[in-house]
């Protein structure tokens, strides 16, 4: 496998003939193969050849302006397939599903409505085609800070905001813009942020993610 990806070249099994080949390599994967690699359990040498041009994949819940437009997707599509009448959700169970914050990304919001059609007895569909994961669904509040005794207030916040700013830079791949527009603020106001609590945005994109990766070569 490394030969064929630096050399882009292979020998069959058994055979003896070098033979070249011009693919390209599209791999993806859910895991922090950074850390990975620093525990010994992925290779390195396979990593830094695969790592070539990586792209961050937003989780579904920092993209929920897609969630009508995927929900009008796969009802048209499960509708269809189980021969129902059905055009779509209601007012109140968009609400839920919009609410949600989806940790399973899109497969999770594709069998959920695959549900909800079986479920449906009507042409719109209400809450009670969703499950109760919805609909009885608390978004997570964040903790709040700990004070520590001796420690300024612009020291704490300063520390939150690092944290804050870290946060978003990990999860968009060290990408600025995205983690501009994730944190609400202009890319110019988190460069100089970024500048200012000395953040290393380079060791950021080289180290960990949270969000599935892609990297092509």
């Amino acid at each position: 496998m490394l030969r064929v990806l630096q050399e882009r070249e292979l020998e069959r099994v058994g055979g003896s003939d070098t033979i070249p080949i011009d693919v390209r390599i599209i791999a993806a994967t859910n895991k922090d193969l950074a850390r990975a690699v620093d525990d010994g359990s992925f290779r390195e040498d396979l990593y830094w050849r695969l790592n070539v041009f990586a792209i961050q994949m937003p989780a579904l819940c920092e993209r929920k302006d897609d969630i009508p437009l995927l929900v009008d997707h796969f009802v048209g599509q499960f509708a269809t397939e189980h021969g129902k009448p059905v055009a779509g959700f209601s007012d109140e169970a968009m609400r839920y599903l919009l609410s949600y914050d989806w940790p399973g990304n899109v497969r999770e919001l594709e069998n959920y409505i695959r549900r909800a059609i079986v479920m449906a007895e009507a042409e719109v569909m209400g809450a009670e085609c969703l499950p109760a994961v919805l609909l009885t669904y608390q978004p997570r509040v964040p903790d709040e800070p700990a004070i520590e005794p001796g420690r300024s207030l612009d020291d704490t916040l300063e520390a939150i905001e690092r944290k804050l700013i870290r946060g978003a830079l990990q999860r968009t791949g060290g990408v600025q813009t995205r983690a501009a527009k994730l944190l609400g603020i202009t890319e110019r106001s988190l460069w100089h942020r970024v500048k200012k609590l000395g953040i290393d945005v380079d060791g950021i994109k080289g180290g960990t993610v949270d969000e599935p990766v892609a990297a092509a070569t």
